[in-house]
């Protein structure tokens, strides 16, 4: 039976106005959790999520699952004062503004377990699909008929969701006509009293932990919140020896078990991480699993695997592992330099790495095609050190061409990471180039990527320490982005991840920023004691694990980054090929004495001992004898006794860019005729930025703008706030001039298919997939010389916008010379009626005939392996230049 720790008023390791880490308890207001012994802590948290909703609901409607009932911002709004437990919204028209409700007395709540009766009236809509065969939406894309299938209701309040992309899969929330009359319905029960939001109020360990490093210091909160994160990592270990991704997320997901490996899952488990990181390799190559379109390549982080390969190379010393996986790399690299490597930059294509949720940080109106076309930081920063990796790989298997060959890249990703995405006014990077044929940098800051360029020197040592000096950080830890984005729900946007804090912990450690760790590592350790699990994220605002979109406890990347603060940070363990350095940063708030026993290195079996505080070792033995450069020989074997001395100097303060959680404006609704562009003011906007072709051209208060109707460009606008805070940039408007584009209709060159899809232009469309049509030709005379913007109008009804894997891919080519890769991300199941446009890619042509091709290539294979298809309507060619 464990006794009680005596209470004592310690002096806090970290202290906030939001909370304060004591050596043996954490303390946020009235909630605190305690140490009870180095096995068992006590919470009484409870969230107050659902103690305060709000009664006004805020929603939409929704067909097939996607947002088109009204325009971005424009919410129907009902107040929800139940009588008997019961409320009823008055019958809405679908597309028609609802403001009608009671006025809502002060301190009134949503009350428990309110039935919700929600009423909709289809009839327009059902009304033009029997008259015109097809609806349209506000923002003149048609609904056929023939696709429709469903209408479903969005919005903040649970059970409701702003997940549009995910919103037919919420079979709870789709509205039906039982009598068939056009009148959907649909009940829900709001703020429901049986739900997580209180967590369990005691952790007692019941795994036996002694097969992996025992830990011991002066600090009793860590110890045991180290244990508890070790009996956690137990529990995510499957049958089958692979990894699980959290309590409610089963399976192997390349990117999680990744960014985990690296922090700590290498050293503690690698043979499980070896098992996880194979079940994500298919044909020699990685797998992209999750991602916007249909995944690879609109999303291409799975080259982050390469870092987790490597990091358990080095921890284990395996040729076999090595030969292997330099070869599964190397397949991966080459597939993606032809698919997602943009020359001009020097940098990769493809979705925000780990930010796979569209709206959540990307603007509305990027369509999966445009998502494949921008630039990322944390994405290219992983594409950055697995070419290095592949470099050091291709050096230690005397493949000396190949090194220089993958250094050659990386150096290429790393000139474009900072020519390109550097803010020095910022002093820390953008987080993506994006629009059309021309890009501009979004300024917001992306937490995970600026720590990788600090970790992976991307950043030279001053740009480091300016990154963890000036990126904003929240009172409850650093933002996934920053500033927030506005009416987007929890998730991604507006919350903390405790594993990125991880990551923003290593990089405040090796930019030796004092108070940037201690708040950091405070960051990951408060959810993690009041809450009695390794949740996976929380809300930025209130610091609160209940109100983002989806949450798990025992999540793999959370505990894993919590044991990387003691292995990585406070003992600086650092892996390299040939040996094991010690590189301890111990922040003074922490110091004192610690002990790490049972670490086991290759052969080796190691007992450490450290005490001190700084980032300057005074003496380090190992035996009883002087260990040269803190370095630990790689064919070391049998156990050993090693003990570090530090030299008590605090290693720089440091500045923290304290900041609270804000929100940018909204994008502004953009119109344009008789060459002019026009918008409305919104409220707290001070003045607004009009870009052309991706560049600054105006800074105006006006909400007019006047453009040269004779030349082509992109022009978009940007809305700033009184704090500075710009929104994202609309979408981009093209003036073509008359004569400046060729529309070349797919069935003047080939068989019509035979489907019976609507929405065509022309007189039909041609079907293109593994079998049929796998090279289809098109010949066009161009009128003048120039460049080139290419794109194709195209239908892929293989899958929903956000998940599968059936994204079809071509390569566009004139001969046999690759122009560029022509992606058709997936639009909706079945939705073959739904066109939209591929990306583009710019090609100079002579005045005169040219054939074109889009062929389906080797390198043009999907994740799926076996459906690559898509419906082509036409080839667009527009002179930009």
């Amino acid at each position: 039976m464990a006794t009680a720790t005596p209470v004592v008023q310690e002096q806090p390791i970290y202290q906030s106005e939001q909370y304060t880490i004591y050596p043996n308890r954490v303390v946020q207001g009235h909630f605190e959790a305690k140490v009870l012994s180095p096995t068992e802590l006590v919470s009484n948290y409870k969230s107050m999520a659902k103690e305060f909703l709000s009664p006004e609901l805020k929603f939409k409607f929704s067909i097939n699952g996607k947002d088109n009932e009204m325009l971005s911002g424009r919410d129907h709004s009902f107040a929800c004062i139940s009588e008997n437990g019961r409320c009823e919204m008055p019958l809405i028209v679908f597309g028609t503004q609802n403001t009608i409700g009671s006025k809502i007395p002060a301190n009134t709540y949503l009350a428990p377990n309110t039935n919700l009766k929600i009423r909709l009236d289809m009839r327009p809509v059902l009304e033009a699909f029997s008259k015109k065969g097809f609806y349209t939406a506000f923002n003149g894309d048609k609904i056929y008929k023939e696709d429709f299938k469903g209408v479903f209701v969005a919005g903040g309040t649970a059970p409701l969701t702003w997940d549009f992309d995910n919103l037919h899969n919420f079979k709870n929330l789709e509205l039906k006509d039982a009598d068939k009359d056009g009148i959907y319905e649909l009940d829900l029960v709001l703020n429901p009293s049986q739900d997580e939001t209180v967590t369990a109020s005691t952790w007692k360990m019941t795994r036996n932990t002694s097969a992996f490093p025992q830990y011991r210091s002066d600090y009793p909160v860590v110890d045991a919140l180290y244990n508890q994160a070790l009996e956690e990592m137990i529990n995510a270990v499957e049958p089958d020896s692979t990894f699980r991704t959290g309590k409610e997320w089963a399976g192997v997901w390349t990117r999680d078990i990744s960014y985990s490996i690296i922090l700590s899952m290498a050293a503690l488990q690698p043979r499980v991480a070896q098992y996880s990181l194979m079940r994500k390799v298919k044909n020699g190559r990685i797998v992209q699993d999750t991602g916007t379109g249909g995944a690879y390549p609109a999303s291409s982080d799975r080259i982050v695997w390469a870092v987790a390969a490597w990091e358990l190379y080095k921890v284990t010393g395996d040729q076999a592992w090595l030969r292997e996986s330099y070869q599964i790399i190397k397949n991966t690299m080459e597939d993606d330099l032809k698919n997602v490597y943009d020359p001009k930059t020097g940098l990769f294509r493809g979705e925000s790495s780990f930010l796979d949720w569209r709206e959540q940080t990307y603007p509305e109106w990027m369509q999966p095609v445009d998502i494949y076309a921008s630039e990322n930081l944390g994405t290219n920063a992983v594409f950055y050190q697995a070419n290095k990796i592949l470099a050091e790989m291709a050096g230690l298997l005397q493949d000396a061409p190949a090194a220089a060959r993958y250094q050659g890249i990386a150096l290429k990703v790393k000139q474009g990471i900072n020519d390109y995405l550097w803010m020095p006014e910022k002093g820390y990077y953008g987080q993506y180039l994006y629009g059309r044929n021309y890009l501009t940098l979004s300024p917001k800051a992306e937490a995970l990527g600026e720590a990788l360029t600090v970790l992976f020197d991307i950043a030279d040592g001053g740009k480091q320490r300016q990154i963890v000096a000036s990126t904003p950080v929240t009172p409850f830890g650093i933002t996934n982005i920053y500033p927030q984005i506005p009416n987007i729900p929890p998730y991604h946007n507006n919350a903390t991840w405790p594993f990125v804090q991880s990551y923003w912990s290593l990089a405040a450690a090796k930019a030796g920023n004092e108070a940037a760790l201690v708040e950091s590592m405070g960051a990951i350790y408060r959810p993690a004691a009041l809450w009695l699990t390794n949740k996976e994220n929380f809300v930025a605002t209130n610091g609160d694990y209940a109100g983002t979109q989806i949450n798990s406890s025992n999540m793999l990347w959370s505990l894993a980054g919590n044991l990387s603060m003691t292995y990585k940070v406070l003992f600086g363990m650092d892996y390299r090929a040939k040996s094991l350095v010690f590189k301890p940063v111990v922040p003074q708030a922490f110091g004192g004495k610690r002990q790490l026993t049972n670490f086991k290195y290759r052969k080796a079996v190691l007992d450490i001992e450290m005490e001190g505080y700084g980032d300057q070792i005074q003496s380090i033995t190992i035996d009883n004898q002087p260990l040269p450069n803190a370095e630990i020989p790689a064919n070391l074997s049998g156990q050993h006794q090693v003990k570090i001395v530090l030299a008590n100097k605090p290693f720089g303060e440091g500045k923290v860019n304290r900041v609270a959680v804000e929100f940018a404006p909204a994008a502004p609704t953009v119109t344009f005729a008789h060459a002019t562009l026009s918008w409305s003011t919104a409220e707290g906007v001070k003045q607004y930025l009009v870009l052309k072709n991706g560049q600054r051209i105006e800074e105006t208060d006006k909400t007019l703008f006047k453009v040269n109707p004779n030349e082509y460009a992109e022009y978009q606008v940007v809305a700033v706030d009184t704090k500075g805070h710009e929104s994202f940039a609309t979408e981009p408007i093209a003036v073509v001039p008359s004569g400046k584009q060729i529309i070349h209709e797919a069935e003047t060159s080939l068989a019509k298919a035979t489907q019976a899809y609507k929405g065509f232009s022309g007189k039909g469309f041609v079907e293109i997939s593994k079998t049929k049509n796998t090279a289809p030709a098109f010949t066009v005379s161009v009128p003048e010389s120039g460049i080139y913007a290419i794109d194709f109008r195209y239908a892929n009804g293989e899958g929903p916008i956000n998940t599968s894997n059936k994204c079809a891919i071509r390569t566009l080519k004139q001969g046999n010379n690759p122009l560029g890769t022509i992606v058709l991300p997936q639009r909706g199941t079945d939705e073959w009626s739904d066109w939209g446009f591929t990306n583009a890619v710019q090609v100079k042509l002579e005045k005169g005939r040219h054939e074109l091709t889009l062929a389906f290539d080797p390198v043009n294979e999907n994740m799926n392996g076996e459906v690559n298809r898509a419906m082509l309507d036409y080839m667009r060619l527009i002179k930009v230049q």
